[in-house]
């Protein structure tokens, strides 16, 4: 898993798992890497389910082992192709599937000094800081690297909102959505052909 066997120079690596957060970090990492002249180094870290002592405990959870590195692969494939379509991200770059925790195994890929290792902050929410382990805090308590916390899209406080709303059974305040659909278009002359 350790970086230190690929080709030298400048790398961004950057922690992937498909989560809005981690799309977006993904952005910012292929224009950090474009701006410094680096590879790109996007990281899929996963674990089997119940982690990796409960997968040495079942006899066939090693004949899984294969599937669920595929699925890792499909994914880190699903979210490059997501974010950057056909055109790709206009630098180098190395996809990794990495076996591990994923704060662990960015820090173990992000090795050398003048690499840079770009991750999303995650929820900002108590509840969600005090129930999940933070992968953002991880590396910037354990990485030998600069790292780069990317803050959350405003996209996705928008999406938590209408999850809650769709939860609750509340209903779209409409007016709200017209005024924001008016200021995004003001200053804008398009013209609708009919």
């Amino acid at each position: 898993m350790s970086g230190t066997d690929a080709p030298s120079g400048p790398r961004v690596v950057v922690g992937v798992s498909g989560s809005l957060g981690s799309l977006t970090a993904l952005r910012w990492a292929a224009q950090e890497a474009r701006r410094r002249g680096a590879a790109l180094w996007p990281v899929l870290a996963w674990e089997p389910p119940g982690g990796d002592l409960a997968a040495r405990r079942d006899p066939g959870a090693t004949m899984m082992t294969d599937a669920w590195q595929d699925l890792a692969r499909k994914r880190l494939l699903s979210a490059l192709d997501d974010v950057f379509g056909d055109s790709g991200p206009g630098v180098r770059t190395h996809a990794l599937v990495a076996r591990g925790a994923p704060g662990t195994a960015l820090v173990e890929v992000a090795d050398r000094e003048d690499d840079v290792l770009v991750v999303g902050a995650g929820q900002r929410s108590l509840w969600h800081r005090a129930c999940y382990r933070s992968v953002s805090r991880y590396c910037l308590a354990h990485a030998g690297c600069p790292v780069l916390a990317v803050p959350p899209s405003p996209l996705e406080a928008e999406l938590s909102a209408a999850h809650r709303r769709n939860v609750w059974r509340l209903g779209l305040d409409t007016g709200r959505l017209e005024k924001d659909t008016a200021r995004a278009l003001r200053g804008r002359s398009w013209r609708l052909e009919a």
